[in-house]
């Protein structure tokens, strides 16, 4: 017993506690609906396709009964067999149970259902986007339950059985659960109109609830309207059998805002099937719901209330309705349960409340459907007679269907036939006679009639004339004349015939047929009276529309046939089935450890998420990676004034992407910094007389900020009051001392939360003499927190836990991994009895299992080498409606298809482990970078608070060392790695970028103390003195380019270690090396062996030294210093000295241009000259000849820039003096060169030494050629006058 005790003092008081136990009342209620429907029912409510006998009768198929044979059983076996429960009026029905006949071989494996308000026009259950089948009984006597997914409303109810024991045949006793059901119903007739006036005229409502049933058998139709005088509207109508949601809040007068939105859901809405609406909105914010399929919206606009004038109307626009809303059709059909606002408007209707004054004739009921359809699949038939030996042929039918593709009929002609096809979304007519010569006519009309609408078709073949006609429009009507007679068969063969095995079958659904001008009464057919069919469910259309919800995601376009949708992903920057899978990566930190190089690149920050790519810039030059977003703000931008002095300026910045792919960009990265720069002229930035800001600047979220950069957020100053240098110390920016002269206040905004920048709000520019010019460089971030997100996992019992996340038609999974174990489970979420596990099941074995109901199953990819190496591997899995992949390391990969029939939706009710579940063994090992529908898991975070497992994860060295290029030492960090370049002649992020300069009679000195038995020299090298090494002893090594011997510009290498009286010389390469081609030398020492590339080796004389110690100086280019290190050479060659490209110098651990060239590099180089750093060291090894005019080496190319200014050439690169004089001198030197070869063999030949009467200076020279240039005056001056190289 209760007792409630109440104090009440007012009437309000009493309304309210009437109210408040009224709802008691409803909750304590009992609301389970669950009664039983079918068991009550008299014997006459059971009706059968047939009974094997009369104690089988259909009446006996209750649940748990034995009376008459316990059960009923068809006369046959087949798929022609059905039950039918007539509830006697509308109900309900949530659940369903069957069992086979009593004490019996009989039951039914596997049925369908169909259901139906009149006992025609049957609607087959659907679940998970098909005509769902559901699973029976395996013996006589338990029953089966199965709770429906989707509960629907009707009265007549039909059990198909499938298949059945393979002891027996078809037994069967069924219940139905559920509970009452009542609605008033309207019928519209296309001319009345339900107006439903407010108590007010005008109303401004901020929250709505609209609810609806209608059915109908029109595509077109106006199911509510209302509007208002300042232009806002909500309408929902039917368009092409889709159901048509537009709302508009409000838009201003000058169109600068625009409220219109509209929403598409549902198709072949003109079934003549019950279908429920909901629309529910607050402020923009709406929820429209069709048959459980809900969209969720904001309207376009700033306003929120939708103000509507005088009333609201139901089937059809008002009278009132302004003429931009008119020419929409009325609504045809019934509605039931017609909701506005909590008020019930068809009680309303009955009870005469509404105004229904349009309606000629106001009806509380449905009228049954007249049409009779007939549902075909790829295997079905229907025949048909018509009359025979006649001259006429008439063909008239409806159809729907998606297929391009399908025979629509065929009849037979004595001889020949007549084929009506459906082509390519076209209908086509084959007409032939095979009787003599073969005659064949050919006609189509129409386009794109797979669009699933009902479109009619009208064959006529009378006397010598053939017409088709498409959709009832005579004037489109095609003509063809037919040069013989035609005689009909009787024959007429629909959706699919076995005499025309080439034609597709039809699939989809006719109705309304007609054969010679007669309709064709289908329900006969279906009772045996009339034809015969195969394969055909009449009374029904099936049809389902594939595309309708949209599972292609991210804008994949979708395209169906009858059993079957698919994707087109093209443009969308996404791949897979269901255009699931993001192409691109997630973001610059993930190109660079793909090895890529600084560029522009799409990255995509939540892969499978709704966020679409976008393009960044990625500058990798760095240890960190600069992700760069530009906006369209010009530098120095000149701030105008307001046309009133009390008016801001607001200048507003577009970036290249949107504002929620910049949030997804500062939200990922580590830090993240934006310039901005204020150059005033009188002109205040920040303080005013009364604190507040003159000027301040908006950032995420719409957030105003009062500081600038150089400062931080809550001080309201800019970087000069920071550092306390400001022009005048009273003030906390440059610009607020107000000075008539330019000043400047710039630095960095560093709070990430903060950026970008979208707005700057400029408020002291209005005074006259006032200027000042805004900057805002671009947004850019550093690193990537979630590409190093990971966790340790130390024990096979570790695990970390997230909440549960969404799955129902797709979900993916991504991770890397490292491991020394050789199995465990990575992962694992539980439904009921759904799951999804992803586990290594050996040492090259991943696996990936699930089940959303149709049974486990398992995904297996092996790779070709061990995954328990203690190295990096990828893993991604997806799971949605058409197929389930596995991919291992982007290379091996599984992919298994979707089932045709069963269970599509995955429900997951369970927190998602990482590691060790349910007693198994976890795994062992590092996760990084785990990734579910998109979303990053914060595993770091996670494993903070956990035993077992540590945040982080170290050896990233062991994945990602091989990136390291060029000797580079890979460096271990906390979360990732780095390459050292330090001790190599390279740079960038892999030690990949190679330092290069140009040349021209200058040099380039380093400074050393280090010793070197053994090392080694590497250079790219051009067009004279290349490097000389020498140490604090007289011993040196020197690189040159000979100018004057034949061949010109021989490589030479000269070694003197101590010990010898002349040099150790070797010419490298007996080719003219001065070619403009790059070219690259590696030498390297090993006490006495030398080799070079291409590998030769040699070998110093006994009495030379071993040790190059003390390397002093390294000289590139001219040789400033001289003495006992060969000083004829010196001066020769450095004269003019090298001009050219010379990169990646490296001399063992030094590289004497990273040290001249790099800031923060310790160096003692010193420059005589100019230096000018070059990309000529990333130009490839072997590239043909160029003219000097197009070499970019060359200093007298039109792109070069160097200090000194040289005569031209012409236009084809030749001095034409300078080569006939050229050609003259070289004779004279082959000639000479020449005769002391000869001379030099025969004085050996004859005495094995000789002697030479050659000029002072001939002993060092490398070649008879160089002893006569060197001491000839005239040669010599001539070189001097024109400083050019001659080439022949």
């Amino acid at each position: 017993t209760q007792t409630l005790s109440l104090n009440f003092a007012s009437s309000g008081q009493i309304n309210w506690v009437t109210r408040s136990l009224f709802k008691l009342c409803r909750l304590t209620a009992p609301t389970r609906c669950d009664e039983v429907l079918a068991s009550p029912l008299p014997y006459s409510a059971f009706t059968s396709s047939s009974v094997l006998a009369a104690d089988f009768g259909a009446g006996y198929a209750k649940l748990n009964r034995r009376v008459g044979n316990g059960g009923w059983s068809p006369s046959d076996s087949d798929r022609y067999q059905w039950l039918q429960v007539d509830l006697r009026a509308r109900k309900q029905i949530t659940a369903i149970a069957t069992q086979g006949r009593y004490s019996s071989s009989d039951w039914t494996k596997h049925y369908r259902l169909l259901y139906s308000d009149t006992g025609s026009n049957w609607k087959p259950y659907r679940q998970d986007s098909n005509i769902w089948t559901f699973s029976g009984n395996w013996n006589s006597e338990r029953a089966v339950r199965h709770e429906l997914q989707h509960p629907f409303v009707a009265r007549f109810v039909r059990f198909i059985p499938l298949d059945c024991s393979e002891e027996g045949r078809i037994g069967l006793r069924v219940e139905l659960y559920g509970c009452a059901y009542w609605a008033d119903v309207i019928s519209f007739d296309g001319q009345g109109v339900i107006s439903y006036r407010f108590r007010q005229k005008k109303m401004k409502i901020l929250k709505d609830v609209i609810s609806l049933k209608f059915k109908t058998t029109k595509g077109d139709g106006i199911l509510l309207h209302g509007e208002g005088q300042q232009g806002d509207y909500i309408t929902l109508e039917l368009q092409q059998a889709k159901l048509l949601l537009q709302i508009n809040l409000g838009s201003n007068q000058y169109g600068s805002i625009q409220g219109h939105t509209s929403v598409s859901s549902g198709s072949l809405l003109d079934d003549d099937h019950w279908h429920s609406v909901l629309i529910e909105r607050y402020r923009r914010s709406v929820n429209f719901t069709l048959d459980q399929h809900t969209q969720s919206f904001r309207t376009n606009g700033e306003f929120d209330n939708l103000d509507l004038d005088n009333e609201i109307t139901f089937g059809g626009m008002p009278v009132s309705a302004k003429p931009s809303s008119g020419g929409r059709e009325n609504y045809i059909g019934c509605m039931e349960a017609i909701h506005y606002n909590g008020d019930n408007i068809t009680n309303l209707v009955r009870r005469r409340k509404v105004d229904t004054s349009s309606f000629h004739n106001l009806t509380f009921s449905c009228a049954e459907s007249r049409t009779f359809p007939a549902f075909f699949n790829s295997t079905s038939s229907l025949q048909l007679l018509g009359r025979t030996d006649e001259d006429t042929v008439s063909v008239r039918l409806q159809f729907r269907t998606w297929n391009p593709s399908g025979l629509l009929f065929f009849t037979p002609l004595m001889p020949g036939g007549v084929e009506v096809s459906l082509v390519e979304g076209k209908v086509t007519v084959h007409i032939y006679v095979t009787l003599g010569k073969n005659t064949r006519v050919d006609i189509s009309s129409g386009s794109g009639l797979n669009d699933g609408q009902w479109h009619s078709v009208h064959f006529l073949a009378l006397e010598s004339i053939a017409m088709l006609t498409i959709n009832g429009d005579e004037m489109s009507t095609v003509r063809a004349a037919i040069p013989i007679q035609i005689r009909t068969g009787g024959d007429y063969f629909f959706g699919g015939n076995y005499l025309s095995p080439s034609q597709r079958s039809f699939q989809g659904c006719m109705q309304l047929i007609h054969v010679d001008d007669q309709l064709v009464k289908l329900q006969s057919v279906e009772q045996g009276m009339l034809g015969s069919f195969e394969n055909v469910s009449l009374d029904m259309c099936a049809i389902i529309d594939r595309c309708v919800p949209n599972h292609c995601e991210h804008g994949g376009k979708c395209s169906q046939t009858g059993d079957m949708f698919k994707c087109a992903c093209e443009g969308t920057g996404y791949s897979g089935a269901t255009c699931h899978n993001s192409m691109y990566e997630q973001s610059c930190e993930e190109y660079k450890h793909l090895g890529r190089s600084s560029n522009t690149y799409w990255i995509d920050p939540d892969s499978s998420g709704p966020l679409e790519p976008f393009r960044v810039t990625c500058n990798m030059m760095e240890d960190k990676v600069w992700t760069t977003v530009v906006n369209d703000l010009p530098a120095q931008s000149s701030v105008s004034s307001g046309s009133r002095p009390e008016d801001k300026t607001v200048l507003t910045l577009s970036y290249s992407m949107s504002a929620e792919q910049v949030n997804a960009v500062t939200s990922s990265a580590e830090f993240c910094e934006q310039h901005v720069a204020y150059m005033c002229y009188k002109s205040r930035l920040l303080n005013s007389t009364d604190g507040s800001p003159f000027t301040w600047w908006v950032g995420r979220g719409n957030e105003k900020h009062f500081y600038w950069g150089g400062s931080g957020p809550g001080v309201q100053k800019c970087a000069c009051g920071i550092e306390r240098n400001c022009t005048d110390p009273r003030y906390y920016c440059n610009c607020d001392a107000d000075l008539s002269q330019w000043k400047e206040d710039a630095g960095m905004l560093m709070y990430k939360d903060h950026l970008p920048v979208s707005q700057v709000v400029v408020g002291d520019v209005h005074r006259s003499g006032s200027e000042a010019r805004l900057t805002v460089g671009p947004l850019r971030c550093q690193g990537d927190r979630h590409f190093w997100n990971a966790a340790s996992f130390n024990t096979p019992a570790s695990y970390l836990h997230f909440p549960t996340f969404q799955a129902e038609t797709s979900a993916d999974v991504s991770f890397y991994f490292k491991t020394s174990a050789s199995h465990g489970v990575f992962l694992e979420i539980l439904g009921n009895p759904d799951f999804i596990r992803l586990e290594l099941k050996s040492a090259t074995v991943v696996s990936f299992s699930f089940d959303v109901g149709n049974g486990p199953v398992e995904l297996t990819v092996r790779s070709s080498t061990p995954l328990n190496d203690d190295q990096w591997h990828r893993v991604e899995a997806e799971r949605n409606i058409k197929e389930a992949v596995l991919r291992l390391d982007k290379v091996h990969r599984e992919a298994r298809s979707a089932p045709p029939q069963g269970h599509t939706r995955l429900q997951l009710f369970s927190q998602l482990f990482v590691g060790a579940s349910g007693g198994q063994r976890g795994f062992l090992g590092c996760i990084r970078v785990l990734k579910v529908n998109g979303v990053t898991l914060d595993l770091e975070g996670r494993a903070k608070v956990t035993p077992g497992v540590k945040p982080g994860c170290s050896g990233h060295c062991s994945s990602y060392g091989m990136l390291c290029q060029n000797e580079g030492k890979c460096i271990e960090k906390y979360n990732g790695y780095s390459c050292d370049c330090s001790l190599t002649a390279f740079d960038g992020p892999f030690c990949n970028d190679g330092i290069a300069i140009i040349l021209h009679n200058y040099t380039l000195a380093y400074t050393n103390d280090v010793k070197a038995k053994r090392h080694g020299l590497q250079a790219n090298l051009d067009h004279s003195n290349l490097g000389h090494f020498n140490d604090i002893n007289p011993a040196y090594l020197r690189l040159t380019l000979m100018k004057y011997c034949f061949p010109l510009g021989t490589l030479q290498i000269r070694y003197n270690l101590g010990g010898l009286r002349e040099p150790f010389t070797i010419s490298l390469n007996h080719r003219n090396m001065a070619n403009g081609q790059p070219h690259n030398v590696n030498i390297t020492r090993q006490d006495r062996l030398v080799d070079h590339y291409p590998t030769v080796s040699y070998t110093l004389p006994e009495t030379s030294d071993t040790e190059f110690n003390l390397v002093k100086t390294i000289f590139l280019g001219k040789v400033f210093e001289t003495g006992q290190i060969d000083p004829v050479l010196i001066e020769r060659y450095n004269t003019p000295g090298f001009v050219g490209c010379l990169s990646r110098v490296q001399f063992n651990r030094i590289a004497p241009l990273k040290a001249a060239l790099r800031t923060g590099v310790p160096s003692t180089a010193s420059i005589q000259g100019v230096l000018v750093e070059s990309n000529c060291g990333a130009s490839p090894l072997t590239v043909p000849p160029m003219s000097a005019v197009f070499d970019p080496w060359d200093p007298d190319s039109a792109g070069a820039q160097f200090p000194f200014n040289e005569e031209r050439v012409s236009r084809d690169g030749v001095n034409r003096h300078s080569a006939i004089f050229g050609g003259i001198i070289a004779v004279v030197i082959f000639t000479i060169l020449c005769t002391l070869v000869f001379l030099v063999r025969h004085m050996f030949h004859h005495k094995g030494s000789y002697h030479t009467n050659e000029a002072k200076g001939a002993e060092s020279a490398d070649c008879a050629d160089a002893a006569i240039i060197v001491n000839d005056p005239a040669f010599t001056e001539t070189i001097d006058e024109s400083k050019k190289e001659w080439f022949i």
